[in-house]
């Protein structure tokens, strides 16, 4: 029996990015084939995403990484602990190691690229739907890496991004990062969204306590 025999009813799929245009895409391309894939509904954040997979029940939820809000990180982790029947599928630009492993890691059942074509994504949805995984091929190859390289999977930050979670960690705001760095505030903000994706949280607090836990910053001793 192949993947796509195993179901008698529709697989039900909640879509979770925060651009309308890109989930009108994917649900264009899921709805493209044959009737056995049904969009339930879209999400804009990973907050709406965990209220809706409540509400709906989808068999399957695509997921972005970086939004406004929760990012998909954080949501997958918390979909997987609430709803570990829920089959998610992260959908994104990034290969990078340290994304790959923070979404495996939290739950997922897949990695896809968002270059991937109509046919993939649909055959993706239903092998997931039914216990299997699915990985974009980069993506593939940097999971058996983990396999010959097992100590290459911590996340990484870069040095800036590190310089930025120090001050962060001082208290200093946005603003105060930015002067202290000779950023704009919009490219200090871009950093936070970077380290929190790569460290799968969604606050300050939880940022600077992994990075401390991986001896990236050091907090100062208080006078």
């Amino acid at each position: 029996m192949n993947a796509a025999s195993a179901r008698t009813s529709p697989i039900r799929v909640l879509i979770v990015d925060d651009h309308p245009l890109f989930r009108d895409g994917i649900r264009e391309r899921l709805e493209s084939g044959d009737g056995t894939i049904v969009v339930v509904g879209e999400a804009g954040n990973g907050g709406q995403a965990l209220a809706l997979v409540t509400e709906l029940t989808p068999d399957v939820v695509l997921m972005d990484i970086s939004m406004p809000g929760m990012n998909g990180i954080e949501a997958t982790r918390l979909i997987h602990g609430e709803h570990p029947e829920v089959a998610i599928i992260i959908l994104s630009v990034y290969d990078d190691d340290q994304y790959v492993h923070a979404a495996i890691t939290a739950g997922a059942s897949g990695y896809l690229l968002k270059t991937v074509e109509a046919a993939e994504l649909r055959d993706s949805v239903t092998r997931v739907a039914n216990g299997e995984t699915a990985l974009s091929p980069p993506v593939a190859r940097t999971v058996l890496s983990w396999v010959a390289h097992p100590h290459s999977v911590t996340p990484q930050l870069s040095a800036r991004e590190c310089q930025v979670l120090e001050l962060a960690a001082q208290g200093a705001s946005n603003r105060s990062i930015g002067s202290a760095l000779f950023l704009s505030t919009r490219t200090v903000e871009a950093h936070m969204r970077s380290i929190f994706d790569k460290l799968g949280v969604s606050s300050r607090t939880e940022a600077v306590t992994s990075a401390v836990r991986h001896q990236w910053i050091q907090l100062s001793d208080a006078d």
